[in-house]
């Protein structure tokens, strides 16, 4: 009985471990669901998983990766500064005589208007001295100038404007004294362009009015080049160079605080190099009283003068400084051996008779004459147009 009690319990064993068998890789090989997705995650693990594989080569020796190379850097295209012509300078000042209404007031409609009265008495001619001299023409010329027309109108019993109008012209004219030599000594010589100097005090527009002088001197058919001599103001080799530009011409510069002398050796090395007509030094601005500056600008014409003479020294004169404007003259011709001057602002002034004195006084003629802040109106000077424009158009009933 024992013994069918141990079969039957060895068979149940062997059934309990069969069928655990059967059941345990069923249980293994089931699989947990996945994890549902969204298109926010889909396209984050498109980015971490970076660029398809074909963007980037890969060398079949190695297997390494080698990135494309880069794009060739697209090259800058120069803005081209279109060229100007500036317009001719023949007859310039007749065309900028509107620019001299304020002096106009003074000299054609004050002065015409006490010669013009019934009766002229001494009164009469002390206002007309008084005039003159508030003016700027300058106590001296202004006597010159009384004296010869109380003459002239006792001895031709002049009364009508016209013939009043007549007679102060000539005799301004002839104070201006008409037979100066104006013209600008621009033309290259053997080979060797003519050298113009320029020199100014600070605030007259010296470097405006050698930018100006640059298309004067192209307009009357000449090749520049400029040599930009103040180089105490990185702003006025800039500006300089723009001024040139505007006209095809070439500009001879130097680092900031290099010294002026051979900046202005370098820009006329540079036009003789290049066959140009003219080489216009721009030098720094200085005050007159300053004996150390001066000194300097005498170097600067005696290092430029190793390759030749100067040709031009033109100053550049503020006419609105009025008779102080005649020392500023006086102590720049003592250094520099001034041969004439561009007085800048003559629209913005009543004092035209600055012209008078700056020639009485000095014996230095008025080459050049500013009347505007517009890049063409600096205009030569003549006396005859300078005058007429002064007196403005003939008027009354005898005109």
């Amino acid at each position: 009985m024992t013994d069918y009690l141990l079969i039957a319990l060895a068979l149940l064993g062997v059934l309990i471990l069969g069928t655990v068998g059967l059941v345990a890789p069923k249980l293994r090989r089931r699989r947990e669901p996945p994890l549902p997705t969204t298109e926010v995650e889909t396209g984050a693990e498109e980015d971490l998983a970076g660029p398809p594989v074909e963007a980037a080569e890969a060398e079949p020796s190695t297997g390494i990766l080698v990135e494309p190379p880069p794009a060739p850097p697209v090259p800058e295209v120069p803005v081209e500064v279109p060229v100007e012509v500036p317009e001719p300078t023949a007859g310039r000042l007749v065309r900028l005589r509107s620019r001299l209404s304020r002096s106009q007031n003074v000299f054609g409609k004050g002065l015409l208007g006490l010669l013009s009265r019934d009766r002229l008495d001494e009164e009469t001619w002390e206002e007309i001295e008084d005039s003159l001299i508030t003016a700027d023409v300058g106590i001296d010329s202004t006597r010159e100038i009384v004296d010869r027309l109380r003459e002239r109108t006792r001895v031709l019993g002049t009364r009508t404007v016209a013939e009043l109008r007549t007679l102060l012209a000539a005799e301004l004219v002839n104070a201006l004294d008409p037979e100066l030599d104006r013209a600008l000594h621009t033309a290259p010589k053997d080979g060797v362009p003519a050298v113009l100097l320029v020199v100014g005090v600070n605030g007259a527009g010296k470097t405006t009015t050698c930018g100006k002088v640059a298309r004067v001197l192209v307009a009357d058919g000449r090749s520049v080049i400029l040599g930009a001599a103040d180089t105490f103001r990185a702003a006025a080799a800039d500006q300089l160079e723009t001024w040139a530009g505007r006209v095809g011409a070439e500009t001879v510069r130097g680092p900031e605080g290099a010294d002026p002398a051979s900046v202005a050796f370098d820009a006329v090395k540079r036009g003789i190099e290049t066959g140009v007509d003219t080489v216009l030094v721009d030098t720094a601005g200085r005050l007159q009283n300053k004996v150390g500056l001066m000194d300097e600008l005498g170097k600067v014409k005696r290092v430029v003068e190793k390759h030749g003479p100067i040709d031009e020294t033109l100053l550049i004169l503020d006419a609105t400084t009025g008779q102080n404007g005649l020392e500023q003259a006086r102590v720049f011709t003592e250094a520099v051996d001034v041969t004439g001057v561009a007085l800048t602002k003559l629209d913005g002034t009543a004092k035209g008779g600055i012209v008078i004195s700056v020639q009485r006084k000095l014996g230095i003629p008025v080459k050049l004459v500013g009347l505007g802040e517009g890049k063409d109106d600096l205009a030569p000077f003549d006396p005859a147009q300078f005058v007429d424009a002064l007196l403005g158009a003939e008027t009354g009933p005898d005109a």
